[in-house]
């Protein structure tokens, strides 16, 4: 998972971590466009065999289509593109944050402490799939 960028975040963690994702144009191929924010936000290109989990509501409307890879992502690889934003608000002054300042793997009941709520359904598709039923609330 990554951990959002900017001054916002800066001091958050439980509920606030991230799957990489983004925003795609109509006629935009959601899997290009997922693959290539993927990208932007953790520096490596996802490779392997691609699984559909499906396409999920989050409590502001908006819709994600989203994929899982089986892969070995090394941490050490991890870097993030950057996006401008005026900071502080109605200054003037525009600074740029990093998209994601960092991404760790965490055991399945951990994400989903971690993980906005809005994507915790993302997480339970995901352990459906491979079968795997984590301890939500332990550390499992």
């Amino acid at each position: 998972m990554i951990h959002p960028g900017g001054p916002f975040w800066k001091n958050k963690d439980e509920g606030a971590w991230s799957i990489p994702k983004g925003l795609y144009e109509p006629g935009e191929d959601a899997l290009a466009a997922a693959k290539r924010e993927f990208k932007e936000e953790t520096g490596s290109v996802p490779a392997g065999d691609i699984l559909h989990l499906g396409e999920f509501k989050l409590p502001s409307g908006k819709r994600l289509a989203v994929w899982a890879v089986e892969g070995d992502l090394d941490l050490a690889t991890f870097g993030s593109e950057t996006f401008r934003m005026e900071w502080p608000p109605r200054s003037g002054r525009f600074a740029d944050f990093l998209e994601a300042d960092r991404a760790a793997w965490f055991p399945p009941g951990d994400a989903m402490r971690k993980i906005t709520k809005g994507q915790r359904p993302i997480l339970e598709a995901l352990f459906t799939t491979l079968g795997y039923a984590p301890d939500y609330k332990g550390r499992g």
